[in-house]
């Protein structure tokens, strides 16, 4: 019996749940398989905090059934290799195939096609039922019909009310193919394929230009061919096998292909990308899945993962940071405070949204998660292009300002607080000193004044002095961080805080500090909080080689997986948001930085590797740094790093392996590999020889 592809989820029948139908998406578009809604990318409607994803109606929200007296079998499957759903319904002498996606490059469309296949010897004609849901209505956009194009309709419209006063209302260009009641195969023919295309864009120059261009590619019989051939690049670029348990590998490819459906493709610059929210571009209309939001969650919990295999796409996710950070500004003069404040939860101007005002005036973390996402990609990639002249230091020293604003110094400690403020437990609020956020504040200053003496730019004063001042709450007869002034232990908590200082921070502790913080907060988490928390104590408990520990831990996030299409919920029975893709970023960040012991430093990356249970190997390849491609193979006995893809930059053309405990060196070049006995070590610029 052949082994089952862990890459195509395959069930012969749909959840009972609509929620937990597939998600296709793109950097532009989104739906979920049978909603007769679509979003589009950076497109809400409401006012401040009723902002949320504008509804548009979807024609692709269609049906397939077979009228046929004869005896049928069905299935429904996601190909997370292609990016399509594809419903199969068959009999003996026919078969009836639907496939749906969203366009991985042409990222303003969206497709679906009937192909009915019958034998020779069935003289009868076959007819495919086509139900669909499509309505030209919708409750946040002014729709008119225009004039059918090339056989299309046409509908466009815009959203009624802006985020912000007088600020934008962007117009929806819809033109799709008819769809009929039905569509048939005659009894002379043996195969035949109906294609339907749908494009949307903001001006009716523009969807008629990616109309035509859709419609070319269906009559050249190459639409879905560049569909699979994007997905087939980015699949290149990016691959974790698994010699173990098939859950583990579903687990990873559905992971993997739902936070790479909601990123931009590889070279795509049809659009302006508007960030990830926790449920993506498929839901978030009123009322649902954080409203479309952008939180700490694509920063902290999906960008990293994407990071190490795409620094490209990364730096498009920075960018929508910078995009932004004019409403980061105006988020910090609006509570009197200098420099750059983003929104805890932030939509297309980047102003604060959250419908509840204590969690947009006192999540203020967000702002050194956002610093942190755009130092990580400095230390993997060294580029200073962004900070220079795309403006990644505007927001750089924007949060910096705002931190030297937002403090407070008690002279009676000699030292400055960050008071009134929640951290990301939240059922905590209005505490002083949030160790996670004055922590990764003092981050965000080491970060600016680095930064600042890379680009020769005169650093302030006040950047330095609050860096070595500001309070770290610590506890030194229990030798624990206290998750703020004043908490007791045995306190329940939301969800993973303190323990994010070991990572993705990276504060220094020692390991009887780290351990102490997880054996303090683990018992007192609760368990029914988002998906996300046990992945980072599951990455706690590797850092110490306590791999029985961290694997219950992660096993406890497969409770937050459902079936048949992997389909992640917020919290393990079914509630909050779905599609979620924050749970499936911390998972991801378990195996890609926990088994792996990858930590992205200054002038390292660093890999300390525990395999899985029940797994023999491990393979990752794609791991970008420095502009070099590396693949790293880790098994219980041996470690193998090999160049597949050298660095073309003259700076950074030479890599070497060095290991922890003996300080050997190993050069690294292309189409060689290098193995040693399991253990830790690090990757880094190979020093230049002298002549």
């Amino acid at each position: 019996m052949a082994a089952a592809d862990p890459a195509v989820f395959t069930s012969a029948t749909l959840p009972s749940d609509p929620r937990l139908l597939p998600a296709l998406t793109n950097a532009y578009l989104g739906t979920c398989v049978y909603r007769d809604i679509l979003h589009a990318n950076g497109v809400y409607n409401g006012a401040v905090g009723d902002t949320h994803r504008a509804d548009i109606p979807s024609p692709i929200s269609v049906r397939m059934s077979v009228s046929a007296e004869d005896s049928q079998s069905e299935t429904f499957s996601l190909d997370t290799r292609t990016g399509t759903y594809i419903h199969k319904i068959q009999s003996s002498s026919y078969m009836a195939t639907h496939r749906i996606y969203a366009h991985r490059s042409l990222v303003h469309l969206l497709a679906f096609s009937i192909t009915i296949q019958k034998s020779a010897l069935l003289t009868q004609p076959v007819m495919v039922n086509l139900q669909t849901q499509f309505m030209p209505k919708s409750p946040d956009l002014d729709l008119h019909r225009g004039e059918d194009f090339q056989g299309a309709h046409y509908l466009y419209g815009k959203t009624l009310i802006p985020e912000v006063e007088g600020g934008p209302q962007p117009t929806v260009h819809l033109i799709w193919s008819p769809v009929p009641e039905s569509v048939t195969l005659s009894g002379d023919e043996t195969e035949r394929s109906w294609e339907f295309l749908t494009a949307v864009a903001e001006n009716e120059e523009d969807v008629k230009k990616y109309f035509c261009e859709g419609k070319s590619l269906i009559d050249s019989g190459s639409l879905y061919a560049h569909h699979t051939q994007a997905w087939a690049e980015t699949w290149g670029g990016c691959c974790v096998k698994v010699d173990g348990p098939l859950s583990l590998s579903q687990a990873i490819h559905g992971c993997l292909y739902y936070l790479l459906s909601a990123c931009p493709s590889l070279g795509s610059d049809d659009c302006q990308f508007s960030g990830i929210s926790p449920g993506g571009l498929s839901n978030g209309t009123e009322n649902e899945d954080y409203w479309g939001h952008v939180f700490w969650d694509q920063d902290t919990w999906m960008y990293p993962n994407i990071l190490l295999f795409y620094p490209d796409i990364a730096c498009a996710i920075l960018k929508y940071r910078i995009q932004t950070l004019g409403g980061a500004l105006k988020n910090a003069q609006g509570q009197g405070y200098k420099g750059g404040k983003f929104a805890w939860e932030s939509a297309a101007t980047g102003q604060e949204v959250c419908p509840e005002k204590i969690y947009g005036d006192q999540e203020i973390h967000i702002s050194g998660d956002v610093v942190l996402a755009f130092e990580q990609y400095y230390h993997i990639t060294q580029d200073l292009k962004l900070f220079q002249e795309e403006g990644g230091w505007d927001v750089v020293h924007a949060v910096a300002q705002y931190w030297c604003s937002r403090v407070e110094w008690k002279p009676e400690e000699q030292s400055y607080h960050i008071n009134g403020v929640m951290p990301p437990d939240e059922y905590h609020r209005d505490v002083n000193n949030s160790v996670y956020t004055n922590v990764i504040a003092q981050r965000s200053l080491n970060f600016a004044i680095d930064l600042g003496a890379q680009l020769h730019i005169p650093i302030p004063e006040a950047w330095e002095e609050v860096r070595k001042k500001i309070k770290i709450p610590f506890d030194k007869n229990r030798k624990f961080h206290p998750e703020y002034d004043g908490y007791c232990p045995g306190e329940q908590v939301k969800q993973a805080d303190v323990i994010l200082l070991g990572f993705p921070l990276l504060y220094p502790m020692d390991s009887e500090v780290r351990r102490n913080d997880l054996e303090m907060y683990e018992p007192v988490t609760d368990p029914t909080g988002p998906a996300m928390t046990w992945s980072m104590f599951a990455v706690g408990w590797l850092e110490l080689k306590e791999h029985a520990r961290a694997q219950l831990l992660l096993n406890k996030c497969f409770s937050n997986i459902t079936e048949p299409f992997k389909i992640w919920v917020e919290n393990s029975d079914g509630s909050g948001a779905v599609n979620f893709l924050t749970g499936m970023g911390g998972f991801l960040q378990t195996i890609l930085f926990g088994h792996t012991g990858f930590r992205i430093t200054k002038t390292h990356l660093n890999f300390d590797p525990i395999c899985p249970d029940d797994t023999k190997q491990l393979k990752i390849t794609g791991v970008c740094y420095l502009g070099s491609k590396l693949t790293f193979t880790f098994t219980k006995e041996n470690v193998t790093i090999e160049v597949t893809r050298p660095s073309y930059e003259p700076q950074f053309s030479s890599l070497e392996v060095v290991l922890a405990a003996t300080k050997e060196h190993y050069p690294l070049q292309e189409g060689q590999s290098v193995t040693f006995p399991t253990a830790g070590g690090w990757i880094q610029k190979a020093p230049v020889k002298p002549f």
